[in-house]
C-alpha cells in the first residue's frame, strides 16, 4: 500500500515537473511571437521609405541589386529577406511551444506541423543570399576591370535566382512554413487550447501567403493582385501572433 501511494506522489511530482517546463516553453513562445509581430511592425513601417516598397521581382536586375546595397546596405538586406531571416528563426519556439500545448490533443498533427516547420527554417536558411549578395556588391564597387565586374555581375545573378525572395529559388522555405502553420491552425481548431476565432485567422492568413507565393514565383504578371493577398495574409498573421501570444502567457502562468 506504501509503495502504491509512493508510486502516486512520484507520478504526479513528475508531471507537475513536466508541466513546468512546458509553462516556461510557453513564455518562451509567447515572448518570440510578439517579437515576430514587432519585427513585422517594422516592415511595414520600412516599406513608406523611399526604395522600401515591393516590386516584381525580374523588374529588379542584378546591378540594380549591387547600386542598393552600395546606397544603403541595411535596404538592400532587407529586401533580400534580412527581417525574414529574424522571424523565420523565431517561428522555432514558436512552433514548438504549439507543439507543447497541443501535445495531450493531437500530439500527431501537431509533431507534423512543427516538423515541416523546422524545415521550412532550414530550406529558408539554406538559400538565401542576403549577406553573400552584400559581400559581392562591394567587390563590384572595388573591381578595376570590365572583366572582374562581368564575373561579379554573373556570380550576383547566380545568388539571386537561389536566395532572391518571391521567386522560385526561394518558393519552398516559404511554402513548407506556410503549410505548417495552416497544419497547426486547423488543429487549434479542433484542440480547443487556443480560441476559434485564432484558429481561422490563422488558416486564411497563411492560405493567403500561399497563394502569394504561387504567383509571385510562377505568374509573375499577377504579382500586383498577389500582393493584395499578401497583405491580406501579412496583417492577418500579425493578428495571429498576437492572439497565440496572449494564450501562450495565460498557458505559462502559475496556477
Amino acid at each position: 500500500m506504501t509503495t502504491k501511494i509512493s508510486g502516486q506522489i512520484n507520478q504526479v511530482s513528475n508531471t507537475e515537473i513536466e508541466d513546468s517546463h512546458w509553462k516556461s516553453l510557453y513564455k518562451i513562445g509567447g515572448a518570440a511571437a510578439l517579437i515576430v509581430v514587432l519585427v513585422a511592425l517594422i516592415e511595414i513601417i520600412i516599406t513608406f521609405f523611399p526604395g522600401g516598397g515591393r516590386t516584381e521581382p525580374s523588374s529588379v536586375t542584378v546591378i540594380d541589386w549591387f547600386t542598393l546595397f552600395q546606397n544603403n546596405w541595411f535596404l538592400g538586406l532587407r529586401n533580400l529577406g534580412l527581417l525574414n531571416i529574424i522571424m523565420t528563426i523565431l517561428g522555432i519556439p514558436v512552433f514548438f511551444a504549439l507543439f507543447g500545448a497541443h501535445r495531450r490533443v493531437n500530439i500527431t498533427y501537431a509533431a507534423l506541423a512543427m516538423v515541416i516547420s523546422f524545415i521550412g527554417v532550414a530550406v529558408f536558411l539554406s538559400t538565401n543570399r542576403a549577406f553573400s549578395m552584400l559581400d559581392i556588391s562591394s567587390q563590384y564597387a572595388a573591381a578595376t576591370s570590365d572583366a572582374q565586374r562581368a564575373m561579379l555581375a554573373a556570380a550576383g545573378q547566380a545568388m539571386l535566382s537561389v536566395g532572391q525572395s518571391h521567386t522560385p529559388g526561394t518558393f519552398l522555405g516559404f511554402f513548407l512554413s506556410s503549410i505548417a502553420g495552416i497544419i497547426i491552425s486547423v488543429v487549434m481548431l479542433r484542440g480547443k487550447v487556443f480560441s476559434k476565432v485564432a484558429a481561422y485567422v490563422g488558416i486564411v492568413a497563411f492560405v493567403s501567403f500561399i497563394i502569394f507565393e504561387v504567383c509571385s514565383s510562377f505568374v509573375p504578371a499577377l504579382f500586383d493582385v498577389a500582393m493584395l493577398f499578401a497583405i491580406s495574409g501579412g496583417l492577418l498573421s500579425m493578428a495571429w501572433y498576437i492572439l497565440i501570444t496572449r494564450r501562450f502567457f495565460q498557458l505559462g502562468h502559475p496556477r
